[in-house]
């Protein structure tokens, strides 16, 4: 593939160089040098990093160590967690908090369907993947998903809190977990 990819790029500019040098008639040659590099090689690539970015890896892994210190099955989810949140227009430590306090972060998942770790539809709706279950919830909490927008659209982080839990009057205040306080401050 990258032999490909070589092999595209030295002809998007060798070709137009080869038609710049070659004479026309009446018209002198013009010396162009060729130098093709090959960039096939990621390293020789350079990331431009943004201020953005480099807020997003901070918050992931922020997410990512908290899970990592109660060696829960979250950790390395930290990334899903914040550009879903971003997606979404929720708080990045919304989800990681709330499956904080529904499975002690996914140790005490859902056990009658896969890969439930919200709590989410009262542990009856299972989802393809983790990833999938973060996608989800993000969404309908984000107020995105037109099933449950009217629950969730326009709430603040406590007003969706308490749509998520109504059972438990002080659900959004037991929320605030480790990860939501430490960050908060």
């Amino acid at each position: 593939m990258n032999k490909q990819i070589t092999r595209f790029l030295q002809s998007v500019v060798a070709l137009p160089m080869l038609a710049l040098s070659t004479p026309l008639i009446g018209i002198p040659t013009i010396s162009v040098p060729t130098v093709i590099q090959n960039i096939s090689k990621a390293e020789d690539v350079s990331v431009i990093t943004t201020p953005e970015d480099e807020l997003r890896q901070e918050q992931a892994q922020a997410i990512d160590s908290y899970f990592a210190s109660i060696n829960s099955p979250l950790e390395g989810y930290g990334m899903k967690f914040v550009k879903e949140a971003e997606k979404n227009d929720i708080d990045w430590r919304l989800l990681p908090a709330i499956a904080m306090r529904e499975s002690t972060g996914g140790k005490q998942a859902c056990k009658k369907v896969p890969n439930s770790v919200f709590g989410y539809g009262s542990c009856k709706m299972s989802f393809k993947s983790i990833d999938h279950s973060i996608e989800i919830v993000s969404t309908s909490l984000g107020g995105n998903n037109p099933k449950s927008a009217h629950y969730y659209d326009g709430k603040t982080t406590t007003q969706i809190l308490r749509k998520y839990n109504s059972v438990i009057p002080n659900y959004p205040r037991h929320h605030c977990v480790r990860l939501l306080c430490l960050a908060m401050r």
